[in-house]
């Protein structure tokens, strides 16, 4: 995350508006589920489209989906599954944070994620 000294929350949130993109995409990690922290030797790991998630805090608590989008300008998932209802009718996705997510099921077919990995134990 970025480094912030503050504990002013105005500045806490210019911090993260005024991020770099690089920095901006560290706020896309969300926790491993236990068995995977387990195999892999890792708490928290970047969402990638292709993850499988589990909403653990809002309305859609409990909820699993497949991730269909990674915004990182707003920092921002859309989760397959959630979406919300407008007036008219039709149902829209709802953007979900990183953090309130824990990832169930990795997305390994890039080489370059696997190896970071390790390949578990």
């Amino acid at each position: 995350m970025v480094r912030i000294e503050s504990k002013q929350p105005r500045k806490q949130r210019k911090a993260r508006y005024t991020a770099t993109s690089h920095e901006k995409s560290r706020f896309l990690n969300a926790p491993l589920s236990i068995s995977l922290q387990e195999k892999y030797s890792k708490q928290t790991l970047r969402v990638v489209k292709g993850d499988t998630v589990k909403l653990t805090r809002g309305d859609f608590t409990g909820q699993e989906g497949v991730v269909d989008e990674v915004d990182t300008v707003r920092a921002k998932l859309v989760v397959h599954g959630v979406s919300s209802t407008k007036a008219d009718g039709t149902e829209v996705p709802r953007m979900v944070d990183a953090s309130k997510v824990e990832i169930t099921k990795l997305n390994l077919n890039d080489n370059r994620r696997e190896e970071k990995l390790g390949g578990g134990k």
